[in-house]
């Protein structure tokens, strides 16, 4: 229902020509990103991908938000910082979902995941976590149970996405064919 309400007050600005006016330097930097806008299957593909990335990180970046403090204490981070990955994540998701500024909303979720990455690393942590059912009984149980252990397999994961979604673009069904395309 939310992403039908965002469509339709962006359809309304657009058709309206209410939007507005992007820096320069954006529409620049867009117009250099992006050579066109695959339409067909391809479009339908991308237009999913993006879509499905994008409520990923919407749906990680939520309870970040409302659980900033308890979030950043057990990552041992100061509150701003945390803001600012969960803003990229929330925010940076429905953009990537509407296609809008897709390679900035690429980047600054890109900047998190990386940062995350790194963290997962420097703590040792292995690329895959065992399952859980290999897992001992008694070695990594937390309130609720057994849990996922510590890895880095998703951060890298994605990463590899929000690199081809930026490389690829936001194809032509999104806000940003409807704003760049020539």
């Amino acid at each position: 229902m939310m992403i039908q309400t965002i469509y339709a007050v962006v359809a309304f600005l657009v058709a309206s020509r209410l939007l507005l006016q992007l820096p320069a330097s954006i529409v620049g930097l867009i117009d250099f990103l992006y050579i066109g806008f695959p339409a067909g299957i391809v479009g339908i593909l991308l237009l999913l991908f993006r879509a499905s990335t994008g409520a990923l990180f919407v749906l990680h970046g939520y309870p970040k938000i409302t659980n900033l403090r308890t979030w950043a204490k057990a990552l041992k981070m100061p509150v701003f910082l945390c803001f600012l990955s969960a803003l990229s994540m929330f925010a940076g998701g429905f953009c990537l979902i509407a296609g809008f500024l897709t390679p900035l909303a690429s980047l600054a979720i890109f900047g998190s995941m990386a940062f995350a990455l790194f963290l997962e690393m420097s703590h040792g942590s292995p690329f895959v976590a065992p399952d859980p059912f290999q897992i001992p009984a008694g070695q990594y149980e937390g309130p609720n149970g057994k849990g996922d252990p510590p890895s880095y397999e998703k951060a890298f994961m994605y990463c590899v996405m929000l690199i081809a979604i930026a490389i690829l673009g936001p194809g032509l069904y999104s806000i940003d064919a409807l704003l760049f395309s020539h």
